[in-house]
């Protein structure tokens, strides 16, 4: 038996009828919308593309132009409320790359940065940005693993609870 390929070993199969389906068409099957475009905050832009690759900001989780909750996680927000909130931020980043080149145009998702305001003693971290990981895994199936960084910060924007950021490559 040949050994799977580094980086693979924790994959699940994607289901046959999922191979050759678009995100976008993944996303409506789970009745997913993809969320407007959320202004920049500051004195840069959403997202950036370099060559095959697009670089996203840093994503908050809005919903309708506000913070979906504040606080820390730990604190004032649950781990499972944390996680439920990097989902958001993903959706955001697609919705930042899909100003850019649709959200066809995506062939693989490369790198998840997801930052998580914590509480002192927090140390779940990963479990709150798998949030995003399982959404990418969710719409991309193979193409959504991906490396990734989870950071416990002391504070983060707007007093936001997760801020995620993708790197993604497009056709």
């Amino acid at each position: 038996m040949t050994p799977e390929p580094e980086g693979r070993r924790h994959q699940t199969p994607e289901p046959e009828g999922r191979r050759h389906q678009t995100p976008a068409g993944r996303l409506a099957e789970l009745g997913i919308e993809l969320p407007a475009l959320v202004p920049p905050l500051a004195a840069y832009v959403p997202a950036v593309r370099t060559g095959n690759l697009v670089y996203t900001a840093g994503q908050l989780p809005m919903k309708d132009g506000a913070l979906a909750q504040t606080g820390k996680v730990g604190a004032e927000v649950s781990p499972e409320e944390g996680k439920a909130l990097a989902r958001v931020c993903a959706l955001n980043a697609l919705a930042a790359v899909h100003s850019l080149t649709g959200i066809d145009a995506i062939t693989r998702v490369v790198k998840v940065v997801g930052f998580v305001a914590s509480a002192p003693g927090f140390y779940g971290q990963p479990g709150v940005v798998n949030g995003a990981s399982e959404l990418f895994g969710e719409v991309f199936g193979d193409a959504g693993a991906h490396a990734r960084s989870a950071l416990g910060v002391s504070a983060l924007p707007l007093d936001a609870p997760v801020e995620v950021e993708i790197i993604v490559e497009v056709a």
